[in-house]
């Protein structure tokens, strides 16, 4: 029997709406439309969600829901919410990866975080890969204390415990550490670095005015038909470098390029793909672009949560229907050389 009831408020895309609540003495009362103390529309929480996630800042978060519904939804609401979908991209973050991934990116970004009433950096460190399917997957993201060959070294270990199998290309650029680490727990993998970090390496030994002409002799190099012809170009483009005085610059050449030259092994569709950093580099800019607005985080889990829910706010619904590369080039040169060598 009813005896009375109680009206609440849900707010909805149209705006706020006024439920009226029967009250029932033996048992509680529930609709299949809307569930039981909720106050908000599932649309309404998803927006919000989506409104921090692509860089709103919590303030203008309670300004916008104001102007659209009437109703200004706090910074704590807006923090709850989060937290909710921070547990689903916590339990995704450690979930096994179960299909090899023959190309792997790996990148570091530097954010602020507020420790003991000082600012300081902390690490996040993403791993993005190409599975044999031909599409790309985030494979992981963690906090690291800086990236070195100690954090580096439990990023890998981290995603091998995972389950990340058949790496055979590990592109990033010249990190402290990072080239030994690959080596402990990958030692099959061939590591290339990134073509794009190595120029800028090198134009940091350059005058302003000749930047221009030392980086078309360096896309010579790397725009050559096979691994020899790019050898014999550097080879050209170092003496080259001597004579235009900029020896430091030619030595960076000598002692490095070799390091560049790796994707030759891999098919030449790949080519333009796998010789630098640059698709994890556009996401990171992304990542970078989002933390700007929070400024310095109050820990490294706060940090390393909205590096995560950025991740997959970019990557999770265009990664997954488009198909990056083609993998079954990789397995016909593996046949080529198996036939060779009987």
């Amino acid at each position: 029997m009813i005896s009375a009831s109680s009206s609440r408020k849900l707010q909805t895309k149209a705006g706020e709406v006024e439920l009226k609540m029967p009250k029932l003495r033996k048992q509680t009362f529930e609709t299949a439309i809307i569930e039981r103390y909720r106050r908000r529309e599932a649309s309404v929480e998803e927006a919000l969600i989506e409104m921090y996630l692509a860089g709103v800042s919590v303030r203008r978060v309670e300004d916008i829901t104001e102007a659209l519904w009437g109703t200004r939804v706090s910074s704590g609401t807006v923090s709850k919410l989060n937290q909710r979908i921070y547990e689903q991209i916590d339990a995704c973050r450690n979930k096994p990866i179960e299909i090899a991934c023959p190309y792997v990116y790996l990148e570091g970004v530097v954010l602020k975080r507020s420790w003991g009433g000082e600012v300081k950096n902390v690490s996040v460190l993403v791993a993005t890969g190409v599975g044999e399917d031909g599409y790309r997957r985030i494979l992981g993201v963690v906090e690291g204390t800086k990236e070195d060959k100690a954090g580096w070294s439990g990023f890998l270990r981290h995603l091998k415990e995972r389950g990340l199998s058949g790496v055979r290309l590990v592109v990033s650029d010249a990190c402290l550490g990072l080239k030994e680490s690959i080596g402990d727990f990958y030692p099959g993998a061939a590591w290339q670095r990134c073509t794009v970090h190595f120029y800028l390496n090198v134009f940091s030994h350059v005058p302003l005015q000749k930047v221009k002409e030392v980086a078309r002799m360096l896309k010579a190099i790397h725009a050559s038909e096979d691994l020899q012809s790019a050898r014999l170009k550097a080879a050209e483009i170092e003496q080259k470098l001597v004579n235009l005085k900029l020896k430091v610059a030619a030595k960076w050449v000598n002692d490095c390029i070799e390091e560049t030259q790796t994707y030759y092994a891999f098919p030449a569709e790949h080519w333009r793909r796998i010789r630098t950093n640059n698709p994890l580099e556009r996401i990171i800019r992304e990542i970078r672009r989002r933390t700007r607005v929070v400024g310095a985080f109050p820990d490294g889990n706060s940090a390393l949560m909205l590096c995560a829910a950025r991740l997959r706010h970019i990557a999770g619904p265009k990664w997954g229907t488009r198909k990056y590369l083609d993998m079954s080039l990789v397995h016909e040169i593996d046949k080529k050389q198996k036939y060779s060598v009987t």
